[in-house]
């Protein structure tokens, strides 16, 4: 039979689960999206990288047919293919690497393209080129380029004369090989960018529910609280035991310290300057009157009791909450020891139990709402502690270590006055 309240359990952990289980679906169909994007583009650039070398053959064989030429050839023809590159950059060599020719360069002393022979050009654009075909060729010999490297062809000039034409890709395929890369940066930019906004967006919503629910609750509990107050002023005229209304007053006490929580929960609450130990060892006063005599509960206070700025019954809030869930992690019985300390311009609490631990995969989940591994709860302790710490006072919490069955620590920092 299924303890109470495990249908509700089930059903948080299985909309946590869900919600975990989507995001990490829509991410894989991102990255697949991104990676198909990529795979077509580079499809693209290898195609048109292709027909350049088509190009670029067709221009050696006319280039080698035109060397060859006799009086019946078309020139015509040949010279207008040999024209009609006007954007593959291309150099015609010897064996030696010496520059016969040049193509569709973008010089350094900018001169008309093909106005002037290599012979012609200034010593800087002679060494620009000399360069370009060295770099290239990287100290191997043509013949060996023009079987292995596409951008090497070997043409025969006469019997046993040969020429080669090195040519690079156009400014146009570079540019579409770099297109894909710049496109998929502003994807990302733009879906990040959404994140960001939709993370705004949420955490916007969610102040709004805390601050709501917050102040709705304060409100709720204050007209029974005022009630029970006159109730118990009326048993104390009527003679009846002061043992009684004591109790009586100490539960309204306790409600009203709630409400004020909630209240403050609901709106930015006033920061004072506070002794760090004092509150601490305030909060924990209240709750080892409330904890077995099985649990033993160790305070190791820092000498140095610094000054915080903080809100004091919400510090004292983050305090019960982390200790009844150490109560809860050891089952009753077991060991808690809370720390507090100062480091650079910080100050540090640390709480610290002997309980079941917690699996390092849930070290950020455990302050998730509705995330909890009890039997019963809203899942909402720890994911108050985390706003209290972080959006009220401006410091940390997280899960410092935790081993499964040997205990968990959970570690404050906030920001020294």
């Amino acid at each position: 039979m299924p303890f109470p309240g495990s249908s509700f359990l089930l059903f948080k952990m299985g909309i946590y689960e869900r919600r975990r289980i989507g995001k990490i679906i829509f991410l894989i169909a991102a990255a697949v999206a991104m990676i198909l994007f990529l795979l077509v583009s580079n499809s693209l650039v290898k195609e048109l990288a292709q027909q350049e070398r088509e190009r670029m053959d067709i221009w050696a064989s006319a280039t080698q047919k035109l060397a060859k030429a006799d009086i019946d050839s078309d020139f015509e023809f040949l010279l207008a293919i040999i024209s009609q590159n006007n954007s593959i950059p291309v150099l015609v060599t010897d064996a030696g690497y010496h520059i016969l020719d040049y193509r569709n360069f973008p010089l350094p002393d900018e001169i008309e393209d093909g106005k002037a022979t290599f012979e012609e050009l200034s010593e800087e654009n002679k060494d620009f080129l000399n360069r370009r075909i060295h770099k290239a060729g990287g100290g191997r010999s043509l013949d060996e380029l023009s079987e292995t490297d596409p951008h090497f062809i070997k043409v025969e000039i006469y019997h046993n004369a040969f020429q080669y034409i090195y040519y690079e890709d156009s400014i146009l395929l570079k540019r579409l090989s770099l297109y894909p890369y710049i496109q998929l940066g502003v994807m990302i930019l733009i879906a990040l960018i959404i994140y960001l906004a939709v993370i705004y967006t949420k955490r916007a919503e969610q102040n709004r529910l805390w601050a709501g629910l917050s102040k709705e609750t304060a409100h709720q509990l204050g007209t029974p609280i005022s009630s029970l107050m006159a109730w118990n002023q009326f048993l104390e005229a009527s003679g009846a035991d002061k043992e009684v209304t004591g109790e009586i007053q100490k539960d309204v006490n306790r409600l009203s310290v709630i409400a004020d929580r909630f209240s403050k929960i609901g709106s930015r609450p006033e920061l004072r300057l506070e002794y760090l130990n004092e509150t601490v060892n305030r909060s924990l006063q209240y709750m080892k009157s409330r904890i077995s005599g099985k649990v033993s509960v160790v305070m190791n206070l820092s000498e140095d009791d610094h000054g915080v700025l903080l809100s004091t019954s919400l510090i004292e809030w983050v305090m019960e909450n982390l200790t009844k869930n150490a109560v809860d992690a050891i089952g009753g019985e077991g060991r808690i020891e809370i720390s507090t300390g100062t480091e650079k311009d910080k100050v540090w609490i640390e709480v610290k139990d002997t309980g079941k631990g917690i699996a390092r995969k849930n070290f950020k989940n455990v302050f998730s709402p509705g995330f909890t591994t009890k039997k019963r709860g809203w899942g909402l302790g720890l994911t108050l502690v985390k706003r209290i710490i972080e959006e009220y006072h401006g410091g940390k919490i997280f899960v410092k270590e935790s081993e499964i069955g040997k205990g968990t620590t959970f570690r404050i920092e906030l920001p020294a006055a």
